[in-house]
């Protein structure tokens, strides 16, 4: 039960990731130039797509979703710890840390799903090439995503909701630099078992379903692979599926374990590392992963910067 002599909270104070004076300007430094970089990459890979006939295909427009997904949950995260990071008290209110939160929520959760939809996007690329168009029409492809966003509103609103019934006393301090759930039921005051209930129960519904229909997917591209004739051919399936596996891999593992194992103080600070890579990391590297390796947006920027160098 809670304090009944708990004054209403309006602010919270974040730990933040370091007291080091001397690491602080290297850490501000480093994630700046990684959030600026996250920017660059996705709005770079979005407007390549946008002006590139050949890039206009299933593949493609869900490749520039995730970049949209990347620049908004990077968005909810990086500007306030970038302020945080050089000051001594980390502070946000009541209110603000309700709205990170729930952003945050909703586009991490699209996140998984539209990771799902591009493995589907894969095993029918791979697995039934005649078909292609017709399976993956322009309808299919924005309910794909439409539902990816439905279901990070959703699970953003049980979540949110349910957070509203904490209570918290004093001057709470979230172990984070962001507004989280485990951070949050290990500060609040009052019986969280609901809201720990809840997440993992959502969360672990959302990994599943997306887990299997990310193995699912892969299992049916493998066999496929395994009966193409042509080494070559079975050398581009495979090239064209693994930048989407890298990201599928970085991502899952970090969230996995951030929320797959009760809240406890002791286990807060792993779990801080983990949240750098899937909140900072992840989203700077998916432009590189799919970029880097892939000839048709290598093209496609070559022949962009081509066009640009005639007029």
């Amino acid at each position: 039960m809670a304090d009944e002599n708990c004054t209403e909270v309006t602010q919270f104070t974040f730990s933040g990731l370091t007291e080091h004076p001397q690491l602080k300007p290297v850490l501000f430094t480093l994630f700046l130039g990684t959030y600026v970089l996250t920017l660059a990459g996705n709005l770079g890979l979005i407007a390549l797509i946008r002006v590139s006939p050949q890039l206009h295909t299933p593949m493609y427009f869900f490749l520039g979703n995730l970049s949209f997904l990347d620049i908004c949950y990077s968005s909810t995260i990086s500007p306030k710890m970038l302020l945080d990071l050089p000051t001594k008290t980390k502070t946000i209110s009541f209110a603000g840390c309700l709205t990170q939160f729930y952003f945050y929520a909703i586009f991490a959760t699209a996140e998984i799903y539209l990771l799902a939809a591009m493995a589907y996007d894969r095993y029918v690329a791979i697995s039934k090439p005649l078909l292609y168009e017709a399976v993956m029409s322009p309808g299919i492809c924005v309910s794909l995503v439409a539902v990816s966003y439905l279901a990070g509103l959703l699970n953003a609103i049980v979540h949110t909701s349910a957070l509203l019934r904490l209570s918290f006393c004093g001057l709470p301090v979230i172990n984070n630099f962001y507004c989280d759930g485990p951070p949050l039921f290990v500060a609040a005051s009052t019986d969280t078992h609901l809201n720990e209930g809840l997440m993992f129960a959502f969360v672990g519904f959302n990994m599943i379903t997306t887990n299997l229909l990310i193995l699912a997917s892969y299992a049916c591209i493998m066999v496929a692979v395994g009966r193409m004739g042509s080494a070559a051919d079975r050398r581009k399936a495979c090239s064209t599926c693994a930048s989407h596996l890298a990201a599928v891999i970085i991502f899952y593992v970090s969230a996995t374990f951030n929320y797959m194992q009760p809240s406890s103080s002791n286990s807060l600070e792993s779990k801080k590392i983990a949240s750098i890579f899937y909140t900072i990391i992840v989203p700077m590297l998916n432009p590189v992963i799919y970029s880097l390796r892939n000839k048709e947006v290598k093209h496609a920027l070559t022949s962009f910067i081509r066009r640009k160098l005639h007029f």
